[in-house]
């Protein structure tokens, strides 16, 4: 009777701890993320050229796996000559998601696919972002085929610009696509990489947000002093490139005060990645030297 009793115990209590599991495993299957009904759902903007299987393979790049939880919208042809005055015929293919944060928290840029990103880095993104007057935002960049990564930028503007109250400034758009173009054109160049044009740019625009210069030559001065600071060799016309894109940024009245902690943000960011990169590259040449020292003694040996 007493070993009944305690298979009867036994069973209830197994019975209840599935029970218990079985709730719990039936809400964590059926639980949904939550919807921030201050900013609406993210947004998903898919390149026009991508085909079917792109589409959803860059849906699952992107981490969509409700569709009822994001909105997706296309970017177009159409959208990069009325955001950027781009080429009509260009083929989009770089895709991103956009979810708006509160205020303060900064963007966030994720690539998911960075070795199909050829020319544009995160700290280049952000740059950008800010330039056009987006702040606080994560942005996930994705593409399944090789791209400079240009467009994604105009998807981005896109969907701002679906928001009711979000439209961002077309001029701030037109600048801060050049802005990417110059950064891209001078990480090709020998001696500079993309860390580096990020370096400057930010540094730039920290400067411009703690001296609020009046005139182009205020404009030429900042310039100037940073190439000098961060010992940046550029060509007249690059360096002039510069100075007629900070100038326009100055006409626009853009006031990177507002943002000036996430300017600091980053170009911390950069700077440990140019100094993790150097280090690298110093361990490297270390142990090349070492075996060329090696080498060099044993040829001395029989010589």
């Amino acid at each position: 009777m007493k070993n009944s009793k305690k298979w009867l115990s036994a069973f209830a209590a197994l019975s209840l701890a599935f029970s218990i599991n079985g709730t719990a495993f039936a809400a964590n299957g059926n639980e949904k993320e939550s919807i921030n009904e201050k900013f609406g759902l993210p947004i998903a903007v898919y390149g026009e050229a991508l085909t079917a299987a792109q589409k959803e393979e860059t849906r699952s790049l992107l981490n969509i796996n409700d569709p009822e939880m994001v909105e997706e919208i296309t970017v177009t042809a159409e959208d990069i000559v009325y955001y950027i005055k781009g080429d009509p015929h260009s083929n989009m293919y770089s895709s991103a998601k956009i979810t708006r944060k509160e205020t303060g928290e900064g963007v966030v840029i994720n690539q998911v696919t960075p070795e199909n990103i050829t020319e544009v880095s995160d700290e280049m993104y952000a740059n950008a972002l800010l330039t056009a007057g987006i702040e606080d935002a994560v942005v996930d960049i994705a593409s399944p085929v090789k791209v400079s990564g240009h467009s994604a930028l105009v998807g981005i503007y896109k969907a701002y610009d679906q928001g009711e109250g979000t439209a961002l400034n077309q001029d701030r758009t037109e600048v801060a696509n050049e802005e990417l173009s110059i950064a891209t054109k001078l990480a090709g160049q020998e001696g500079m990489d993309q860390d580096k044009v990020s370096e400057l740019l930010t540094e730039i625009k920290t400067a411009i947000a703690e001296q609020n210069p009046a005139t182009k030559e205020d404009i030429q001065q900042i310039i100037d002093e940073q190439l000098k600071t961060l010992e940046v060799s550029l060509s007249e016309e690059d360096r002039q490139l510069l100075v007629d894109l900070f100038e326009r940024m100055r006409e626009l009245n853009i006031n990177f005060d507002n943002v000036k902690s996430q300017l600091e943000d980053l170009a911390n960011d950069v700077k440990t990645k140019i100094e993790e990169a150097v280090g690298d590259k110093g361990f490297l040449q270390a142990v090349s030297d070492f075996f060329k020292n090696l080498i060099d003694s044993i040829k001395s040996i029989f010589s």
